[in-house]
């Protein structure tokens, strides 16, 4: 049966505290590589039969598949389809998390959380993220795809396969940096997930 890793990129360099959303520059950390390199190497060791990888064409999710491509000798095939979700706050400084948007300057983005307003509309993130699922699991149906990503459209992908409400709380989300969400597939139907975290042994300083 087809299995494909929905696979979050590693920490970024991001020293100012941006949200970077989709803006092309931002590059793995030193400890985002050595956790790109640990999860090639789980998958190596674990005995996965990797057969493809797929990457986001922002340069952070191209880091990261390449180690796993290299460990399989593969090439990275990116799709459009797997990029961040849109943001209005790109680029605005986050010291404090979500308490940076409170202000009441922010209050209009923050009108219908359920679309979101400040951003992509979770069923377009749905729609595009388990069209390239689907097309991944039919077009290498012998083994495993890998496919990097970003953290909210995976979780997105993930709450529609659980058939939660898309409405939630951003710290609820277990979708930390370089973990793995699968899918195995009968045919072009998901029947079953997992998660799991091979570089959660690589520690992010605060």
């Amino acid at each position: 049966m087809p299995l494909v890793h929905l696979l979050r990129h590693g920490h970024v360099h991001n020293p100012d505290k941006v949200l970077y959303g989709r803006l092309p520059e931002f590059r793995l950390s030193d400890i985002g590589a050595a956790m790109a390199q640990a999860v090639a190497d789980s998958l190596v060791a674990d005995g996965n039969r990797v057969g493809r990888v797929v990457a986001s064409p922002l340069l952070r999710a191209q880091q990261t598949a390449a180690p796993i491509a290299k460990a399989f000798n593969l090439e990275i095939v990116t799709d459009e389809r797997l990029i961040e979700a849109a943001n209005v706050y790109e680029g605005e400084p986050v010291q404090s998390g979500a308490a940076d948007f409170a202000h009441p300057r922010h209050w209009w983005r923050l009108r219908n959380p359920w679309r979101p307003s400040w951003g992509e509309p979770y069923v377009e993130q749905r729609d595009r993220m388990w069209a390239a699922i689907t097309d991944a699991a039919l077009a290498n149906p012998d083994s495993e795809t890998v496919m990097v990503s970003h953290q909210l459209p995976i979780w997105v992908a993930r709450m529609h396969f659980e058939g939660r409400r898309f409405l939630h709380d951003p710290r609820s989300r277990e979708c930390s940096v370089a973990s793995l969400t699968s899918f195995e597939f009968d045919g072009a139907t998901p029947v079953s997930m997992s998660y799991s975290e091979p570089a959660k042994h690589i520690e992010i300083p605060k």
